[in-house]
C-alpha cells in the first residue's frame, strides 16, 4: 500500500476538478496517446507511455464529497504492479484541502520498495500538477 497525503493552498472544489477529471490527462511528457471508453462509473481510459499500455476503469464517483477510486484492468500492463486499485479523497481545511491518495497492489516483476516509489511518484506528480495550477 501507498498513501499520499498532501496539503494544496486552493480551493477543494477546484482541486477536485482537476484530479476528478477522469477524463483529464493531457498528452505529452511521457504520456504519448490517451483516450476514455464511456461515462461515469465503468468508464476506461487508456494511457499509452510510448508503446505501452496501462487501462484503468473508473470504480466509484462521488463528486458530492470529492472522493473516486479507480483500478488497472489489463493483465500486461507494464507498471510494476498487480491487483492494483486506487481512492483519491479531497477534504477542503482552513488553508485549502488535503488531498488523500492510497493505493494498493502487488509488486510484480519487481521489488515492493521499486513499485510503491514509483506509484508514490505518480501521486506526488499529479498532486503538484494540480497544485502549480492552482496555487498562486
Amino acid at each position: 500500500m501507498v498513501q499520499v497525503i498532501e496539503s494544496v493552498k486552493a480551493d477543494a472544489k477546484a482541486v477536485w476538478d482537476i484530479l476528478g477529471d477522469f477524463g483529464g490527462i493531457k498528452i505529452g511528457g511521457p504520456v504519448t496517446a490517451f483516450e476514455v471508453t464511456g461515462e461515469g462509473v465503468g468508464a476506461t481510459r487508456s494511457i499509452t507511455m510510448g508503446g505501452a499500455l496501462i487501462v484503468e476503469r473508473l470504480e466509484s464517483y462521488d463528486p458530492e464529497n470529492f472522493t473516486f477510486s479507480y483500478a488497472i484492468i489489463n493483465e500486461d500492463c507494464p507498471l510494476p504492479v498487480a491487483d492494483y486499485s486506487a481512492f483519491v479523497k479531497i477534504t477542503a481545511d482552513e488553508d485549502g484541502c488535503i488531498v488523500d491518495w492510497t493505493g494498493n497492489f502487488e509488486p510484480k516483476d519487481a521489488p515492493e520498495e521499486q513499485a510503491s516509489e514509483m506509484v508514490r511518484g505518480i501521486y506526488t506528480g499529479a498532486i503538484a500538477g494540480a497544485r502549480k495550477a492552482l496555487e498562486s
